[in-house]
């Protein structure tokens, strides 16, 4: 890192020069000072300084080589891109042997950052606060040039550094990166409903974005949420430390800089244009561009974004468990079964804990579901095992096989009736009031999926499950009402 002057302790207030140089000094250290250095008309506001602060906090990591990952979700034209351009800035002038690459679907962007960059560097402001980090005074595109500036890299005069911008799937080969960006690698929801295209844009960063980074660098991600299965929601799953910020255009709820139904950044997009937009936008549109939640577009019973994530059970806060088993008859390309564990919580929630699903063979599938049976037995006090059974003699036979099987538990049929979608219904109306979570693990991905495109989607076991689950408890710790709430 280049090392600059101590900052003096005292100074004469008359002294305009070195105020100035305190200000400078200031600027060096923390990164929303540094804004307003550059940026002296900038709209200062709670959002804006909460996001400065996460930046710095993962530069601190990266200074630490924690490697950190993070993510900023938040509305289109709020500043976001903005505040990461000036976020490399300053990152290049702490230290100007990084080496940064900046990845988006769209040439266009990249080139408007590198851009915005050189005008950074170029300004009499940035070049005062550090003092140290340059880029060649004219653009330089030749091989042959000591350092390169152009459209796509950005050389720092006298260091190893440089910024580099490019597309997703574009080609970095033989770029080293200790600060890698992302921002949107896909271009809207069209692209991402492509499990085709979702797989190369995450083959891409995993295999070339990725395989670039140095043993100490950092990733930052800015992201829309299309889909449930889109990068982020890859990424996460298999890095579920990852810091994740979700600013929404309007508050869900209430939070601590702002209150249920107040806006993000109020000077920019006032309450009255984000309401225009959210009449000509569908639900689903409406809740991935704003509210940074992934919907589909064919069914909302169950909107994803309502489900809490919650790292364990507590279980002393367990009213009842029961692991309900949807069976599908077939193993391959037919129904799935799925049995979910769900607990009802003393304050009145939901847990849904573990979910198994496959298509399995007759003897595969009763070995999994006793398998499952063994193990919540052993965390589990009050406990039941429902099985579905399905209409005709077939069915039955094969409900009451499954409770032989399951000898010493309490293991009952549940002979259904009616529409599996009336059946959900006050399954849905929970997750709708938010009173629903789910313990994170690597099932939750497909459970969202098929949740989210409910009662649309091919397939429908994991939601009759858990369904059957909730209804099920309802009936065994008291009655459900129609204003949501548990009596009993």
């Amino acid at each position: 890192m280049v090392q600059y002057p101590p900052e003096k302790k005292r100074l004469n207030e008359g002294d305009k020069d070195a105020l100035a140089e305190l200000g400078f000094a200031t600027a060096r250290r923390d990164f929303y000072a540094y804004r307003k250095v550059i940026r002296p008309n900038l709209v200062e506001t709670w959002w804006q300084k909460n996001l400065a602060q996460n930046l710095q906090w993962f530069y601190r990591q990266m200074v630490a080589g924690t490697r950190p990952a993070m993510v900023i979700m938040a509305p289109p034209q709020h500043g976001k891109t903005e505040q990461i351009t000036d976020f490399i800035s300053w990152v290049a002038g702490q230290d100007p042997n990084l080496r940064t690459i900046f990845g988006s679907y769209s040439d266009e962007l990249g080139v408007k950052v590198n851009l915005a960059l050189q005008r950074i560097y170029d300004s009499p402001n940035y070049k005062d606060v550090f003092e140290f980090t340059k880029i060649n005074d004219t653009a330089a595109s030749a091989t042959s040039a000591r350092w390169l500036r152009n459209s796509t890299i950005l050389e720092y005069v006298g260091f190893n550094g440089s910024f580099r911008n490019t597309t997703v799937m574009g080609q970095i080969n033989g770029m080293g990166l200790d600060l890698g960006v992302i921002d949107d690698p896909m271009k809207g929801r069209a692209e991402a409903q492509s499990k085709l295209i979702r797989d190369k844009t995450w083959s891409w960063m995993t295999d070339d974005f990725f395989g670039r980074f140095s043993d100490k660098a950092g990733l930052l991600m800015i992201m829309t949420r299309w889909h449930m299965d889109d990068p982020l929601g890859r990424w996460i799953e298999h890095f579920p430390k990852t810091r994740v910020l979700r600013y929404t255009a309007i508050a869900e709820r209430n939070q601590k800089y702002r209150r249920k139904g107040d806006v993000l950044f109020p000077e920019m997009k006032p309450l009255e244009f984000l309401m225009e937009r959210k009449k000509v936008l569908t639900n689903a549109g409406w809740q991935s561009i704003y509210q940074q939640s992934p919907i589909a577009a064919g069914g909302e019973m169950f909107p994803t974004e309502r489900f809490n994530i919650i790292g364990s059970v507590d279980r002393s806060n367990v009213r009842k468990s029961i692991r309900y088993i949807d069976k599908a008859g077939t193993k391959d390309g037919g129904a799935y079964t799925a049995a979910s564990l769900v607990h009802d919580m003393r304050d009145g929630t939901t847990v849904v804990e573990d979910v198994i699903r496959g298509q399995w063979s007759a003897i595969e599938r009763e070995t999994r579901i006793l398998q499952a049976a063994n193990s919540d037995r052993s965390f589990c006090k009050r406990y039941t095992v429902w099985i579905e059974q399905e209409p005709g003699s077939g069915g039955k036979e094969s409900a009451e096989g499954t409770v032989r099987r399951l000898k010493g538990f309490d293991a009952q049929m549940d002979k259904v009736t009616g529409a599996k979608e009336v059946r959900a219904e006050p399954y849905a109306a929970q997750v709708q009031a938010g009173n629903v979570s789910l313990v994170a693990g690597a099932w939750n991905r497909p459970f969202l999926e098929e949740h989210e495109q409910y009662p649309m989607g091919k397939y429908m076991d994991q939601v009759d499950a858990t369904a059957g689950a909730f209804n099920k408890l309802a009936e065994a710790i008291g009655t459900y009402d129609r204003t949501l709430s548990w009596v009993g």
